[in-house]
């Protein structure tokens, strides 16, 4: 095997620099990595963008079908708590570690760039001492994979300040183009005639992630009355494997039940407020798009999702409610009032885009670049 051009000789020879993504596993850990994939594409096109996944993640499904090759490793999933496996675990680790080596020198990778998870953790350890580092964390409370890649990175880029890892720069979270460049007021007709609302009412979007959340689903549907009696139209994400039924009231604006949104740009359009659970990506899409937010945190977990609503709610572009405390009448008493002020809905949205997600793609693909030598 001839050996990899690397770095400045690459230059040289007058080809682009060679970035691997580690982010696979969830939507969370993917789509920002392939936002910062076409970011650099878009700085660099004579760059090549090479994916690190496992053959079980969502990886397989969205890198391709976004034009990135696809390395599979095995995943280095580590126990929270004591089981049989945690004994196999240095294993599991030494194998792939020594799998990711293979595929960095293969394809002559002259920067890793890791957002956490289970890809992340043996592509930091692979490319330690041998290939730069840069790691991204989207949480402001980081997870194990990116606490071990911070150590020996070269620059660690954050979403909001406060994150406690070493050398963090906040940068936000990349997102995709066509939601950073969405403007909602010129879509809007378009989106509310796609979705079947009413052209003119405050219209409120629900969802709780891919699969629902049954408390917000429960709460909403619960105030449907308190809402047409407001004049509210509802765009409501119930989940797939839910069901939601919900009382007509003629003459009033609709309340509209959906298992899934497809087109998430139109749904941030047709939308005065959200309400939806608080997960890195769904905080600074939502902040991105200039969309008015109550966030309602995932109650599992150490807290993340409370922290990541935290600053967009400090910043004055959302409120937040706790799971426990969600309730048909604090939709009522919260929600209704802020959906129906529009002034107030204005300055929530002026203070969401302020919060700078919709830069975070090239900020991150530059200190990348730079990180490659390029």
């Amino acid at each position: 095997m001839s050996k990899p051009v690397k770095g400045t000789e690459r230059a040289a020879a007058g080809k682009g620099p060679v970035v691997v993504v580690a982010g696979g596993g969830t939507a969370g850990h993917i789509e920002p990595a392939l936002a910062l994939a076409d970011a650099v594409m878009r700085l660099r096109p004579d760059a090549t963008v090479v994916a690190l996944g496992t053959e079980r993640g969502l990886e397989n499904k969205l890198v391709p079908a976004r034009g990135y090759p696809l390395e599979l490793i095995p995943p280095v999933p580590l126990p929270r708590k004591p089981t049989p496996e945690l004994v196999k675990l240095p294993l599991k680790v030494r194998d792939s570690v020594r799998k990711t080596r293979e595929v960095l020198e293969r394809v002559g990778a002259d920067v890793v760039v890791g957002f956490g998870g289970y890809v992340a953790l043996p592509a930091y350890l692979a490319a330690r001492g041998r290939v730069p580092i840069v790691v991204h964390e989207a949480n402001q409370s980081p997870g194990l994979a990116n606490k071990v890649g911070a150590r020996f990175a070269r620059r660690v880029a954050v979403a909001v300040a406060g994150t406690p890892l070493p050398k963090a720069e906040v940068v936000g979270i990349p997102l995709r183009r066509s939601i950073t460049t969405l403007d909602r007021a010129a879509l809007r007709a378009e989106a509310r005639a796609h979705f079947g609302l009413d052209p003119d009412a405050p219209t409120l979007l629900v969802f709780g992630g891919s699969q629902g959340a049954q408390s917000i689903n429960a709460a909403v549907s619960g105030a449907a009355k308190d809402l047409a009696d407001a004049g509210v139209g509802v765009l409501h994400a119930h989940g797939p494997k839910n069901t939601l039924v919900v009382q007509e009231f003629p003459g009033k604006p609709a309340y509209l039940p959906v298992p899934y949104l497809e087109r998430m740009d139109l749904a941030y359009a047709a939308a005065d407020v959200a309400i939806c659970r608080s997960g890195a990506m769904t905080v600074a899409e939502v902040t991105s798009v200039g969309l008015p937010a109550v966030f309602v945190p995932l109650p599992i977990g150490n807290g993340e999702q409370a922290s990541n609503a935290r600053p967009a709610v400090d910043a004055g572009a959302a409120l937040m409610v706790f799971d426990g405390d969600l309730s048909p009448a604090k939709v009522a008493e919260l929600v209704v009032p802020l959906v129906t002020d529009a002034d107030r809905v204005a300055k929530m949205g002026a203070a969401a885009v302020g919060m700078g997600h919709r830069e975070a793609d090239e900020t991150l693909a530059r200190i990348v670049l730079e990180a490659a030598g390029a």
